[in-house]
């Protein structure tokens, strides 16, 4: 029972750490870690945070949905530079960083600051969006960050395991190593996509044969990202790999029409809004009980540092910092050289354009550690092959505990100065698309109309009727295709801002018709089922134009 009122404890301090950011503006991720440490100090109580148990709930479905829902083609687009931040800088700063921290703190053997290197390493998702939320970062960056931290996780969990392996065997094997990470990168790949399609698939068929089931619909979309998980992670595989491949190929099912794209339009909005709050939830449950771990891990800063050659607290702080300092450092050095090379090249001949130092600074800063640091590093096994303790394992996790903290602050406080006039490649704009997209889909509907009015109208006794509704439908549709049909620049203009126009009266034509609902509602003029399913009606008419 007392864990209960724990768990409901944290769930209060996720709803209102909102309302509190919104009102004090700070970073949302800060205010919830501040609360999550303000419920232990009060209480007195801690969740006994179990790192499999922590990956198993929060990890699957948020790694899933992020690849659910970005962007395909901008990966696609910037693929050689998340590729090269995803893997070569997590190698790169694993091995600087390891040798730094082994020559900063003598005491601390090297496998483990290896250990503590991998696990830094990696960016963390849900912490890039939370930063993103206060600092409006361009999409194109935005989408850069979002597939490296999506696909970095594996290559640092990969390393650190590694070196968690040496640490406790003290053996070391390149060979070994090479084909630990093959495997567990292309095995998770392979079951993130293997189990998507196959309850796709299965789903589909159920659908198709006895009708479609809205509420299981939903369900199984959920259980999707812990059933590639699991799998993966029993046949020693990468379970994060496998959640993200998992959620690329939800989309791709979608998008392809096959079973997951015939879903029921009631289907797919109460989806999305399901994910949504699993999203939300989520996200700050993570943070909440980020903090609710602070107050234990640094009250045991004097009987960390105790054991190293310099034994004043303060020395923790300077640790902090300095692996900070480095992180930005080794990331700085790879993100320009990255940038000179990939994001910037031109097809064609001539000088590359210069890489800002500004948009540099933005990139380094803005790869943030989070829960995903601290969950792995308290991975780290207590005793070694012999059975003694590991060595400086409250010291690292102290330490990644710290990095946390400052590298939120950092970019919470820094971010948003430095994006000021940043300088960035032009965006392509979709317009054309968006305008070709709509005049096909309309033509198709004008087919569709005038084909089924005729079905209908057959063989009844008043087939002017149906005539008649089908004109007026499809002028509809053909005044949308002439207002984006239009070939001068200054008409197309006129069009989209009559597009506005319109967008804006009809939201407040919605917002009158739901406020009279509901007074009808109110003074019983109105049962309570009818205004309900009329309010509903009205909104989702609004969510086409919001």
């Amino acid at each position: 029972m007392h864990l209960i009122e724990t768990v409901l404890l944290l769930l209060l301090a996720v709803v209102v750490s909102g309302s509190i950011a919104r009102i004090t503006r700070v970073a949302l991720p800060l205010v919830q870690i501040a609360l999550g440490a303000a419920i232990v100090m009060v209480t007195g109580s801690t969740v006994d945070l179990k790192p499999d148990i922590f990956f198993l709930l929060f990890l699957p479905p948020l790694l899933f949905l992020d690849g659910w829902r970005i962007p395909k083609e901008d990966l696609f687009r910037d693929r050689a530079v998340i590729l090269e931040l995803a893997l070569g800088l997590v190698l790169f700063t694993v091995v600087g960083l390891g040798f730094m921290i082994w020559w900063m703190i003598p005491e601390m053997p090297l496998a483990v600051a290896f250990a503590l290197a991998a696990i830094l390493s990696p960016t963390d998702p849900i912490a890039v969006q939370a930063i993103a939320a206060r600092a409006p970062i361009p999409k194109r960056l935005m989408h850069i960050l979002e597939g490296e931290s999506l696909l970095n996780d594996a290559t640092g969990l990969t390393c650190m395991r590694i070196a968690v392996i040496a640490a406790t065997t003290g053996a070391f094997s390149v060979g070994h190593a090479v084909g630990t990470f093959a495997w567990l990168a292309l095995a998770g790949v392979a079951v993130g996509v293997g189990v998507t399609l196959a309850i796709s698939y299965a789903k589909g068929f159920v659908s198709r044969r006895w009708g479609e089931d809205v509420g299981a619909q939903i369900l199984v979309s959920l259980l999707i990202p812990f059933a590639a998980y699991l799998v993966a992670e029993e046949l020693h595989a990468s379970g994060i790999l496998a959640a993200v491949a998992a959620g690329v190929t939800m989309s791709f099912t979608e998008r392809g029409g096959g079973a997951n794209g015939q879903s029921l339009a009631m289907t797919r909005i109460r989806r999305a809004v399901v994910w949504d709050t699993v999203q939300f939830v989520a996200n700050g449950f993570i943070f909440v009980i980020l903090g609710e771990q602070m107050p234990s891990i640094m009250a045991r800063a004097a009987e960390v540092v105790a054991g190293t050659s310099r034994p004043e607290v303060w020395w923790l702080a300077v640790y902090v910092l300095a692996i900070v300092g480095a992180l930005a450092a080794l990331r700085f050095v790879w993100v320009w050289t990255s940038l000179k090379l990939t994001l910037f090249r031109r097809r064609h001949r001539g000088p590359p354009p210069k890489v800002g130092l500004r948009l540099t600074m933005v990139m380094s800063l803005a790869g943030v550690r989070g829960a995903i640091t601290l969950a792995g590093i308290l991975t780290l096994p207590f005793v070694v092959g012999d059975g003694s303790p590991m060595p400086s394992r409250n010291l690292a996790i102290f330490l990644a505990a710290g990095v946390i903290i400052v590298s939120l602050v950092l970019a919470t406080f820094a971010l948003p100065r430095l994006m000021k006039h940043i300088e960035l490649p032009p965006e392509p704009s979709h317009q054309q698309e968006e305008d070709r997209s709509r005049i096909a889909a309309a033509t198709a509907a004008l087919r569709a109309i005038e084909d089924v009015s005729h079905a209908m109208a057959e063989g009844k006794p008043n087939p002017d009727l149906y005539s008649e509704i089908a004109t007026r439908l499809m002028e509809i549709y053909r005044r949308r295709i002439e207002s984006r049909t239009r070939r001068d620049e200054d008409d197309l203009e006129v069009a989209r801002q009559m597009d506005q126009i319109e967008r804006h009266l009809r939201l407040a034509g919605l917002s009158a018709e739901r406020a009279e609902f509901t007074r009808l509602s109110r003074a019983r003029r109105l049962d309570e089922e009818t205004a309900r399913r009329l309010i509903r009606e009205v909104d989702l008419q609004e969510l086409r134009y919001l």
